[in-house]
C-alpha cells in the first residue's frame, strides 16, 4: 500500500493520546464498554495496545520470562506475561516512543471476559498493585444465539459498573453524554467498516498488515471525533488510491487470502513483503473485523453496547463463527484462508475444533493452519511457516 496521509496523522494523534493521558483515568479491556467510561469523563488506556506495542517492538521477548518468574504460565495470553513482565522491569516502550517513564497509574481498571479469561487474572494483578477498584463484565461465553436473558445480564453488570464509576469520578452518569459518545462510537465504528471493505476491490488498496496499523483509533479513541475524523480521512484517501491503478504494479492481489487470528506482531513487516513478493495479498481478516459494531446505538446505550460487545466473533459458538466466515469469504472472494494457531491465545485460535475442515466443505477453498504467537515469536518459526505460504499460494495458483 502508498503511504497515506493518514498514517502520518495517526503517529501524531498516538503521541497526543499517550502524552496528554491524565486523571481521572481508566483502564479498559479492547472490546470493553469505553463509551461509558469515556462519558463519565474518564480518559481510558487499553493495556492490550501496550501489549501489542512490545510485540510490535519485538521486544516481548525479554519481558515474558520475567512474568513466568512470578508464576504466571508459559501457555497463558503473552500479551499478559510481555506486559507485566515489562512492569516487573519497571520498563516499557512508550519510553523510547513518546518519552513517558511508566505506564499510567488507573483510578479503575474495567475488563470484559468477552475476550478471554486472562483479562480478569491480568487486570486484577494490576487492581493490587495500584491498590485501585477493579470491575469485570462476565457475559455468556460461546453463543449462537443471544437472547434478551444474555443483554439483560450484562446490562445489569454495566449499570453496577457505573455506579462504581459515579463514586470516583464525583458525579453521575450523564445520559446525553453517553448518548453521544455511543453515537460517536457508531460512526467510527461504521467508517472503519468502509475503510475495511476497500479491500472487496481489485487490486485492494490495503491488506490486512496494514488495517492492523490503522486500527489503532477504533480501538484507542473509540467514542471520540478524533477516532471520527481520523476514518473519514483515511477512507478519502483510499477511495483516491483505487482509481489508481499503480497500486497493483507488482501484481501483490493475484491471490487474495483470508487471515483467521490474532496478528504475528513481531513479523507484520517481513510477512507483508513476503505475500507482495508471491503475488499475493492477505486482504481481510476476522481480527480487524472485530471492532465493528453494527449494534451499536446511542437510542438505547446501554442494551445495544451490551448487544454488540456480547456479539462479538470471539464469543460466539462454532456454528455462528462457520456462518460468520462463509459470509466474508464470498464477499471478499477469498482464493485461500490461512488459520493462526496462536500458542498462547486459545480463545483466538479458531482451527483446534474441526473449523478449518468444516469452512472448505461448506465453500471449497482451501485452507492453511500454521503455528505461531501473537508475541512470543519462541513459538514461530520464520523458514518453516514461508515454505507453508509458498505451498499454498503455488497450490491455489494451480487450481485457478
Amino acid at each position: 500500500m502508498a503511504q497515506l496521509k493518514a498514517q502520518k496523522k495517526l503517529k501524531i494523534i498516538l503521541e497526543n493520546y499517550f502524552v496528554g493521558m491524565k486523571s481521572p483515568l481508566a483502564w479498559c479491556s479492547s472490546a470493553g464498554p469505553a463509551e461509558i467510561l469515556r462519558a463519565l469523563g474518564f480518559e481510558v488506556y487499553f493495556p492490550e495496545n501496550h501489549g501489542a506495542m512490545l510485540g510490535a517492538s519485538r521486544l516481548a521477548g525479554k519481558y515474558i520470562p520475567k512474568a513466568h518468574q512470578a508464576g504466571f504460565s508459559g501457555e497463558i495470553c503473552s500479551y499478559l506475561t510481555a506486559d507485566i513482565g515489562a512492569w516487573l522491569m519497571n520498563e516499557t516502550p512508550l519510553s523510547n516512543a513518546y518519552g513517558i517513564s511508566s505506564i499510567p497509574k488507573p483510578d479503575i481498571i474495567v475488563f470484559n471476559t468477552n475476550q478471554c479469561r486472562e483479562v480478569s487474572e491480568w487486570f486484577n494483578f494490576y487492581g493490587r498493585e495500584f491498590k485501585c477498584p477493579v470491575v469485570g463484565i462476565y457475559p455468556p461465553r460461546y453463543l449462537e444465539e443471544i437472547s434478551k436473558t444474555d443483554i439483560d445480564n450484562v446490562v445489569g453488570q454495566f449499570k453496577n459498573m457505573i455506579s462504581v464509576g459515579e463514586e470516583i469520578i464525583g458525579k453521575k452518569l450523564d445520559p446525553i453524554n453517553l448518548e453521544k459518545t455511543v453515537a460517536l462510537s457508531s460512526e467510527g465504528t461504521q467508517l472503519w467498516k468502509q475503510v475495511l471493505e476497500t479491500a472487496k476491490n481489485k487490486p485492494s488498496p490495503l491488506s490486512f498488515f496494514d488495517s492492523t496499523i490503522l486500527m489503532a483509533p477504533i480501538v484507542m479513541l473509540r467514542g471520540s471525533e478524533i477516532c471520527v475524523d481520523f476514518y473519514r480521512e483515511t477512507l478519502n484517501e483510499l477511495k483516491e488510491l483505487l482509481g489508481n491503478t499503480q497500486i497493483d504494479s507488482d501484481g501483490c492481489n493475484e491471490i487474495r487470502l483470508y487471515w483467521e487470528g490474532m496478528p504475528i506482531w513481531g513479523r507484520l513487516r517481513s510477512l507483508a513483503e513476503f505475500f507482495t513478493e508471491n503475488r499475493s495479498s492477505v486482504v481481510a481478516s476476522t481480527y480487524c473485523n472485530s471492532w465493528i459494531f453494527d449494534d451499536f446505538n446511542p437510542k438505547n446505550p446501554l442494551e445495544s453496547m451490551a448487544l454488540a460487545y456480547t456479539k462479538i466473533f470471539i464469543n460466539r459458538g462454532e456454528n455462528a463463527k462457520l456462518k460468520y466466515m462463509e459470509k466474508m469469504l464470498t464477499e471478499f472472494d477469498i482464493d485461500g484462508i490461512i488459520f493462526h494457531d496462536c500458542k498462547t491465545c486459545f480463545n483466538n485460535t479458531n482451527s483446534r475444533f474441526g473449523l478449518p475442515k468444516r469452512l472448505k466443505d461448506a465453500t471449497g477453498i482451501d485452507t492453511l493452519t500454521i503455528d505461531g504467537d501473537l508475541n512470543d515469536l519462541r513459538f514461530f518459526s520464520d523458514g518453516q511457516t514461508k515454505t507453508k505460504f509458498e505451498t499454498f499460494i503455488e497450490q491455489i495458483k494451480s487450481k485457478k
